[in-house]
């Protein structure tokens, strides 16, 4: 009952106060929306978001390093075809291995039956596994098949968005033949479209790495390619057999051509996380929990500076209250619960700041998304051509970021407006009441 009192009193006070009580929300609003708009750029890189519900237990491969035993040099980049087969498919400690050809054209482009003009297009060559660490929802279809693989054939999974491009419906395209740089290709499947923020699985277009004419070449050296290498566990200790099986397939393989070259591939397979946060394979002194650590204190000092600003505020607001809290201490008023009208008054300018920096974070997130994004990348990379990236409700509406926020900016301002009203009810009513307004 005393509750309802105070949230009416507390009503009427903001009313009674629309630019004190507009500061406040507006401080209070955007305190939320710059620590909402941080939060859920990250939560979207780390977050099982669609189709990457599995990043918990993904892990990469990225590079690996050969180093000459006669002194030649060193060199370094992805693994190739062979290193694939000798090395990482047949590995046991996992769930299952998959491998995506990198640096393939740099431009691929879409050749429309109407003849209406090229478009760009992204592609994924990838295996069959991909989409067993992946978990793309079909709408109709399925990967193509691993003999679709072995034989190199152009048989193509496409998302919804590129179905209703191509042939103005998604629906019963299965079977159907589009041109991908002057190829035939044949849909497989249609999966509901993934976001470019997802940027491990994201593409247009999904094909076998087989359909390449040299996929199964390497680079100068016989282990250095063209594939990073993904690999599903099951759980973290599964995660660390896999580690210690990698770490004595390098021992072996050092072991055999000592006299010709080293083999290094650092600390990996990498988790998730460590692939967000870490600049690259093997980064001495790297810390993923150091890492997150200095983030939240980056975002408590986003949250601490307002509150301190508010406090000033609602000191400055106490000393023009003192002849009204002195009359009502006269009366018989407690110094608990006048203390207890006055937080609930900031809890409740609390709550409406809250909810106006929610849905300013979510306005700032989708409307720049383009730039938004990109600002908390390291190498940030130009979008390409005809790709917007899309942002799905499981992005804006995390519940868990907004309460956390919520939460910890009702803490910092319950904190700054108990000081100033612990003072000025400590102060004796005789002075209170002679307190000019």
């Amino acid at each position: 009952m005393m509750i309802k009192i105070y949230i009416k009193q507390a009503w009427v006070l903001l009313k009674q106060n629309p630019l004190f009580s507009t500061l406040y929300i507006v401080g209070t609003g955007l305190a939320i929306a710059v620590t909402m708009t941080m939060a859920i750029a990250y939560y979207v890189k780390i977050a099982p978001i669609y189709p990457e519900v599995n990043r918990e237990h993904t892990l990469y491969l990225t590079s690996v390093r050969i180093q000459t035993a006669s002194g030649g040099g060193t060199s370094q980049s992805y693994s190739s075809y062979k290193a694939l087969q000798e090395w990482f498919y047949p590995l046991k400690n996992v769930e299952c291995v998959s491998a995506v050809y990198q640096n393939w054209q740099s431009e691929n482009y879409i050749q429309p039956a109407d003849q209406s003009g090229d478009y760009p297009v992204q592609v994924k060559l990838t295996d069959t596994a991909f989409f067993r660490i992946y978990d793309f929802r079909f709408i109709e279809g399925k990967p193509f098949t691993q003999a679709d693989f072995s034989s190199g054939i152009h048989s193509a999974v496409i998302t919804d968005e590129m179905a209703r491009r191509l042939f103005d419906t998604d629906r019963n395209v299965t079977g159907r033949m589009f041109k991908l740089n002057y190829m035939d290709c044949k849909v497989a499947g249609v999966v509901k479209a993934g976001s470019y923020l997802t940027p491990k699985s994201y593409a247009q277009i999904y094909l076998p790495y087989t359909i390449q004419r040299d996929y199964d070449k390497a680079w100068s050296f016989d282990y250095l390619g063209n594939y990073q290498v993904l690999f599903l566990v099951k759980s973290a200790k599964q995660e660390q057999a896999l580690h210690l099986e990698v770490e004595n397939l390098v021992r072996k393989v050092n072991l055999v051509h000592a006299k010709e070259w080293k083999l290094m591939i650092w600390k990996q397979p990498i988790s998730h996380l460590q692939s967000v946060f870490q600049a690259y394979p093997g980064a001495k002194d790297f810390s993923v929990w150091g890492t997150i650590r200095h983030y939240l204190l980056i975002i408590l000092v986003l949250l601490l500076v307002p509150a301190l600003n508010l406090s000033g505020m609602i000191s400055s607001r106490m000393e023009t209250r003192l002849a009204e809290m002195g009359v009502r201490k006269s009366f018989g008023a407690h110094r608990s619960s006048l203390l207890s009208q006055v937080m609930w008054e900031n809890l409740l300018l609390t709550l409406i700041g809250g909810l106006f920096g929610m849905l300013l974070a979510w306005g700032i997130l989708y409307t720049g998304r383009v730039w938004v994004f990109s600002l908390f990348e390291s190498m940030p990379e130009q979008l390409p051509d005809g790709v917007v990236p899309a942002i799905s409700g499981e992005m804006l509406f995390a519940p868990i970021i907004f309460i956390s926020a919520l939460v910890l900016c009702i803490i910092l301002n319950m904190l700054s407006a108990i000081i100033p009203a612990w003072r000025s009810l400590h102060k004796p009513i005789i002075n209170s009441l002679n307190e000019k307004r």
